[in-house]
């Protein structure tokens, strides 16, 4: 397993960790509208999946605007954003930012993604900050666990790996 900190205190993952070249694997969340989606839903574009802590925190507020604009400028490419806050919290924020096709998707009912992903963080019952990158057979094709969660994670090596999965 990936080894993570969140402000320097070592964190357990729990859940089986990705590998590039691994089967992407199913997750079950929801969307603002508190319907269910899962990694069938997405299926036929590029997933740039971007997991954050909490959307209302500093580093996680500019990895999901960063993703969004970036993923914009790429054709087939579409950004998830996954965290265990509330959808109504992800709702509130998109609309505050002014952010209409960023697609934040909560964990926080089964913490599906969490355990398939391995990005859970059992201590603080947050997902771990992370970033996959899943072409459009399903297979993954980047992943980073960034290692300190307060770190922002390598924005350009995400964006070039879903430029390369087209």
């Amino acid at each position: 397993m990936a080894n993570v900190t969140f402000k320097g205190n070592p964190m357990t993952l729990i859940g089986n960790e990705v590998k590039v070249g691994d089967k992407a694997p199913d997750f079950n969340v929801l969307a603002n509208d508190l319907s269910s989606v899962t990694l069938a839903d997405t299926t036929g574009k590029v997933r740039l999946i971007s997991v954050i802590p909490s959307i209302d925190t500093g580093v996680c507020s500019t990895q999901t605007r960063r993703f969004n604009e970036e993923a914009a400028k790429v054709d087939n490419v579409q950004v998830l954003t996954v965290s265990a806050d509330l959808p109504f919290a992800q709702a509130r924020w998109c609309a505050a930012a002014g952010l209409e096709n960023v697609k934040t998707l909560s964990d926080h009912r089964d913490f599906s993604f969490a355990e398939a992903y391995g990005v859970g963080m059992k201590e603080l019952r947050l997902l771990a900050r992370s970033v996959f990158v899943v072409d459009s057979n399903d297979t993954v094709t980047y992943v980073e666990y960034v290692g300190e969660g307060t770190d922002h994670p390598n924005y350009d090596a995400a964006i070039e790996a879903a430029k390369a999965a087209n």
